[in-house]
């Protein structure tokens, strides 16, 4: 009686570890899930990228005559558009440094395009809500060394990230959420540059192992009226190697990039949507307040808007058309002209794409069944 009373005994104290063991295992199971729950829960189901092209907001160089005046904000007309932006990116054409000197040589100052924007316009940029920059381009190096560093400094300090040159060719950030991983590219001396492929596809494979989406920018294509197609092939200006935009966009996806944003040429070229992944090939000049041609289509400032989903995949866009005139800072038009023109550009050079675009701006792929 005393030996059944003991193995009883031993089986309910092991059947008690069993249920305790069994309990936290459950609890750390459930604990796990609701973890899980919770971080999918608070990130969004698509994200709202704006991305839109050069952006120099006036310049004391060669004297202050290239400032605007004071009391109204580069963006004060189309901030209606920028602030609905999950993700807003732009080109800065230039630098944000108040110190250095003009690194050009160039016999007469006055034509000389070289572009110091004083450090406090950096606000500006914060208060919109940029959240990445490229300053991959054939300006950034206008001031040298302290330009650069300057404007890095400045473009931190306003909490906003960027990448493109040599002392930080890519970048990584966080919000809402997701995490971001960003790289910029172009031909120029002071740049990671578009020409090498293999580096390239080194950092968005690199970015794509850390980052849940990754954003490629260049800066690439000739320049000017004459070069609003895509050609398919190397473009060259004033003897200038300008890369093979259409190769470079086409292998960065291949590498894992979900987003490809272009600029440089000053005008607008096509969108294409390869492999689910949206390609705006230039998106023109955008807010640059004086020393730059906006005649004509060099004046239309289109806003592109691209839904994506958490796996980087293209959704449905909108085109916002805004436009410049000299020494007037970005404002909606009417006439929707960047619209018409992207379109004609994009039915013309990517057909295989199948972008529709309506009236209002809005823009779908025409799927096939």
């Amino acid at each position: 009686m005393r030996k059944l009373f003991l193995v009883a005994l031993i089986f309910g104290f092991s059947s008690s570890i069993q249920a305790q063991k069994f309990s936290k295992e459950v609890i750390d199971s459930m604990y796990t899930i609701v973890q899980h729950t919770k971080e999918k829960l608070s990130k969004p189901s698509k994200i709202k990228l704006m991305a839109v092209g050069d952006i120099m907001m006036g310049t004391n160089f060669p004297d202050n005559s290239y400032l605007p005046p004071q009391g109204k904000g580069p963006f004060d007309d189309v901030n209606h558009i920028l602030t609905q932006a999950d993700i807003l990116f732009g080109n800065l054409e230039g630098t944000l440094t108040d110190e250095g000197e003009n690194a050009k040589r160039c016999s007469d100052p006055s034509k000389c395009y070289s572009f110091r924007s004083p450090e406090s316009y950096g606000k500006y940029l914060e208060e919109t809500g940029f959240d990445v920059m490229s300053i991959a381009n054939n300006h950034i190096g206008d001031f040298g060394e302290i330009g650069i560093k300057n404007t890095s400094k400045t473009l931190e300090k306003h909490n906003i990230a960027y990448a493109g040159v040599f002392a930080q060719p890519y970048t990584i950030f966080e919000k809402n959420g997701i995490t971001y991983g960003f790289c910029a590219f172009a031909p120029n001396k002071d740049c990671v540059k578009i020409h090498n492929l293999t580096n390239a596809k080194k950092i968005v494979s690199e970015l794509k192992e850390k980052a849940d989406i990754v954003i490629v920018s260049f800066h690439g294509g000739a320049e000017g009226l004459k070069h609003t197609h895509v050609t398919r092939k190397t473009e060259r200006f004033y003897g200038e190697d300008r890369g093979n935009v259409y190769l470079f966009a086409h292998t960065m996806i291949d590498a894992g990039a979900d987003v490809v944003l272009g600029h440089g040429p000053h005008v607008s070229r096509a969108f294409e949507v390869y492999k689910n992944k949206f390609i705006a090939y230039s998106l023109g000049n955008f807010c640059t307040y004086s020393r730059f041609n906006l005649t004509g289509i060099k004046g239309y400032a289109p806003i592109a808007e691209v839904d994506i989903d958490l796996e980087g995949n293209f959704v449905k866009g909108m085109l916002h058309s805004a436009k410049q005139i000299d020494e007037v800072y970005p404002f909606m038009d009417e006439k929707k002209r960047a619209l018409k023109e992207i379109k004609k550009l994009t039915e013309e050079d990517f057909p295989e794409s199948k972008l529709i675009f309506e009236e209002d701006g809005s823009f779908t792929q025409k799927k096939e069944y």
